[in-house]
């Protein structure tokens, strides 16, 4: 179990929506200092944050944030992108940069961080998903998030030698910029980001952030045809 009071945080895509709910949190259970990132600078007054440039798709940015925070003890992938498209006929490089920000992004940065994290004792990584990693039909952006899945629960194997905990988070919609336009019940990032912690305080190594979250895991079970993002039916 990784307590975030006294510890140091790192948020990718902290500046808006659930990454600013998760900075808000960690600081609320008291987080000693917050990385802060976007991929343009911008400003947070508060003492204990620290904001940065970073993009995730260069493996150049990510280094040189990893520079600058080698005191490091807990990171939250959460920078995301969602770029709508059917897979067939869809913009390719669409679909390739879904996949380099979602998939690829969260890898550049575990690779970057795994030996900050060991010298600081192990700590922990968490990865964002979705319900959409387990549901047909939403394109790229599901597609991206089954295989974050998939490198997460193999980070997992691989990280344990170093005590790092890894916290895969699964969530519906979340009341945010990116699904502003789709029109189901959503949380809201400060109850998602509530629950996220609460996992990782916990000792989870999954967080399934709500009800249609966990109702879609159990459906893995059964036939595949079920396992459909409501709005592609």
């Amino acid at each position: 179990m990784v307590a975030v009071a006294g510890r140091v945080v790192v948020v990718t895509g902290g500046r808006r929506g659930l990454g600013a709910a998760l900075v808000d949190e960690v600081l609320a259970r008291g987080a000693r200092k917050v990385y802060s990132t976007a991929r343009s600078a911008y400003v947070d007054d508060r003492p204990e944050v620290v904001t940065a440039e970073l993009e995730v798709c260069s493996e150049a940015s990510v280094a040189a944030l990893a520079a600058v925070a080698t005191d490091a003890e807990i990171v939250f992938n959460n920078a995301g992108v969602l770029l709508p498209a059917p897979l067939l006929t869809g913009d390719f490089e669409r679909v390739t940069a879904t996949f380099d920000v979602n998939v690829f992004g969260p890898l550049r940065m575990a690779r970057a961080f795994a030996p900050i994290l060991a010298a600081n004792g192990g700590g922990a990584l968490v990865n964002m998903h979705s319900v959409l990693s387990w549901l047909a039909g939403s394109g790229a952006y599901g597609a991206s998030k089954a295989a974050a899945w998939s490198v997460t629960n193999s980070l997992r194997l691989e990280l344990a030698r170093q005590n790092t905990q890894v916290v895969g988070v699964h969530a519906g919609f979340i009341d945010t910029d990116m699904v502003s336009a789709v029109q189901l019940p959503k949380a809201t990032p400060a109850e998602v980001a509530a629950r996220i912690v609460d996992g990782l305080e916990a000792g989870a190594t999954e967080v399934l952030a709500d009800d249609a979250t966990a109702a879609a895991k159990a459906a893995l079970s059964g036939p595949v045809e079920r396992l459909t993002f409501p709005a592609a039916r």
